[in-house]
């Protein structure tokens, strides 16, 4: 089978695409074969390498997509969900499924989580061997292809919305990079929990679709003013919850337009590590700053149903094949996308 691999860490030219032996699955697993797997700013940093985190290389990257079922092992009969030919979702994450964050249902949290391409071998390959509860039916109206696009992103933004923020109807989100992978998922969802969604794109392109996903009113992050903007939108009180992933190019005026009470929650510092706070800003209005990785898989299978019925749309801005996956991070490190890219191994 073919397969992407990262031999060493380094620029996108280090990725190459591998022939290695088609698994098989053991007792207790499923055999799928991938139709599409989408790119993640998670798999730019698995390449790259992260300080503090020692990656085996080579290693798969691809933490979520969708695929078909192609075996059963042994010890697994075909039952409804679970036979051959049924269309499935990969999930992203990974876990023992026994700590009482697990048996929760915040899997998560759990000591013991990791991420497919992150902790493990990843997706970007034609076949993989798992446990069938790490997949879920594909709902019928979905495309494969688009639903590649969906796990990671939605339901990283989902927590962030509804885990660490507990979003309100009626309240105004700030959603900065409203056209990443993130961003685009998390202006729909608030919107569907009925709240009012400010969203910031560096082109207007960009802001275009923003606006097109649901936010109200869209500024341009490149704008030195865009802090006062969003202060002028909301008669000066500012915004009850902002979604942020940039880090030090925004964190100070995200922390400005924050309305007393309100929650910034990150996941992520694509413009780095570490950022400055001013305590006394901090707690004289009673302000709370949320840190969120991934989001249970819980959320999924109503996410797909959403999607399913048209209310929540997954951006993708190409398909290209798993043997251009180079170009692909080339693409999405260059911010020149937009919209998820996804893979498509059969291509």
């Amino acid at each position: 089978m073919q397969a992407a691999q990262i031999p060493s860490h380094g620029p996108p030219s280090v990725l190459e695409v591998v022939d290695l032996p088609q698994p098989e699955p053991g007792p207790g697993e499923v055999l799928v074969r991938v139709l599409a797997a989408s790119v993640n700013h998670l798999d730019l940093w698995v390449r790259r390498g992260m300080p503090g985190l020692e990656i085996p290389l080579p290693r798969i990257p691809g933490s979520d997509g969708t695929g078909v079922i192609e075996a059963l092992g042994a010890g697994l009969s075909e039952r409804p969900g679970l036979e051959i030919g049924q269309r499935v979702v990969i999930q992203p994450g990974m876990s023992s499924g026994k700590s009482p964050h697990d048996l929760a249902g915040q899997d998560h949290l759990a000591d013991d989580y990791g991420i497919r391409g992150e902790h493990a071998d990843g997706i970007h390959r034609e076949l993989l061997a798992l446990e069938p509860r790490y997949i879920f039916p594909l709902p019928e109206a979905v495309d494969p292809v688009a639903g590649a696009a969906v796990p990671l992103a939605f339901m990283t933004a989902w927590e962030m919305l509804m885990g660490r923020a507990e979003l309100a109807a009626g309240e105004t989100v700030l959603v900065l990079g409203g056209t990443s992978g993130v961003g685009s998922a998390a202006i729909q969802l608030a919107r569907e929990a009925g709240a009012r969604v400010i969203a910031t794109a560096g082109t207007e392109a960009k802001r275009e679709l923003c606006r097109e996903l649901g936010a109200e009113e869209v500024l341009d992050h490149y704008d030195p003013d865009w802090g006062r903007m969003v202060k002028s939108s909301t008669g000066g009180r500012g915004v009850e919850v902002v979604i942020e992933h940039v880090g030090p190019a925004t964190w100070e005026t995200s922390l400005r337009v924050l309305a007393r009470r309100g929650r910034l929650v990150t996941c992520g510092g694509t413009t780095g590590p570490t950022v400055p706070l001013t305590l006394p800003h901090l707690f004289i209005k009673n302000q709370s700053i949320h840190g969120s990785t991934m989001g249970p898989a819980s959320c999924l299978p109503g996410i797909f149903e959403q999607v399913a019925a048209g209310r929540l749309r997954p951006v993708l801005d190409r398909a290209l094949p798993l043997a251009r996956i180079q170009e692909a991070h080339g693409l999405l490190e260059a911010g020149s996308v937009l919209g998820k890219i996804v893979l498509v191994p059969a291509s």
